[in-house]
């Protein structure tokens, strides 16, 4: 987190912002999977408060994957059309550019530095434990809790569900590798061991479908929500930009569609696994 928080106040390059934003992720996926280990009220306190730096950060990095999606699309449109689509882009740099600011005030907070220094006394202190008379799980368990969590999960939402269903699935997949990759060293070289990793490379393939079908359905929503930005800004809309945005939205809508008839499979290779 310290590493890229540098690049990400100076902007210079987005994958800062990137990491600083999985580290953060990283942090509040690895205390919630050992809270069984912490003590809780720390456990959740310190989460807490990372919850809300992701949430700082978490607007600004969707900008840009969204940008980096649309100047794509756009640049891929007939050049007739690419006047329309610029229209689009500039909407969304504006969008950012308040984003950032909001961004940055928070990094300058005294509740960023408080975070900082709370996140430092984890590591150079002894992490604070529940009570001694208090049944502690294996760390095994700890992955087979998040497992099971979304296998219940599936089971609810069936092969076809909704897309916040989809995402929300997409979320306890990313629970699932980041507990399996804090438990993974201390099992090194052993049969479960090994079947975590097969956990971890199966779960990764499902991560990227999820994700690509979350990618396009934010980009439609996305796209849709600039015209109604760009209408409440100037009373109107030219209808060459509207023409351009309903083809846009039209490439998200059949690229999700096209995910959402990957994503089993992909499941059904996790549910292959056993830990």
């Amino acid at each position: 987190m310290l590493a890229h928080d540098p690049g990400t106040r100076t902007g210079e390059d987005i994958e800062d912002l990137h990491q600083m934003r999985v580290s953060v992720r990283r942090m509040r996926a690895a205390l919630k999977a050992a809270r069984p280990l912490l003590d809780p009220v720390w456990a959740d306190g310190l989460r807490a408060e990372l919850g809300w730096l992701g949430g700082a950060l978490g607007p600004v990095r969707d900008l840009d994957v969204m940008l980096l999606r649309l100047r794509a699309e756009v640049a891929a449109l007939p050049a007739a059309e690419q006047e329309a689509g610029g229209v689009l882009v500039g909407a969304l740099e504006a969008e950012r550019v308040a984003a950032r600011a909001e961004m940055l005030t928070a990094l300058d907070a005294p509740r960023y530095t408080a975070l900082v220094e709370r996140i430092a006394d984890a590591v150079r202190l002894p992490l604070p434990t529940p009570s001694a008379t208090q049944e502690q799980p294996e760390l095994v368990d700890l992955i087979r809790k998040e497992i099971g969590r979304m296998h219940k999960a599936v089971r609810r939402a069936g092969e076809d569900p909704p897309d916040a269903e989809l995402h929300a699935l997409r979320i306890l997949g990313k629970r699932v590798r980041y507990t399996g990759e804090l438990v993974a060293p201390a099992l090194s070289g052993t049969p479960t061991g090994k079947a975590v990793k097969k956990l971890l490379g199966a779960t990764a393939e499902l991560q990227e479908v999820l994700g690509d079908h979350q990618d396009a359905c934010v980009a439609e929503t996305r796209i849709r929500g600039l015209l109604d930005g760009i209408e409440a800004g100037t009373g109107e809309l030219d209808a060459h930009v509207v023409f351009v945005a309903g083809r846009l939205v039209e490439r998200e809508r059949t690229r999700a569609e096209a995910k959402r008839g990957e994503w089993w499979a992909a499941w059904e290779q996790v549910v292959a696994v056993t830990v």
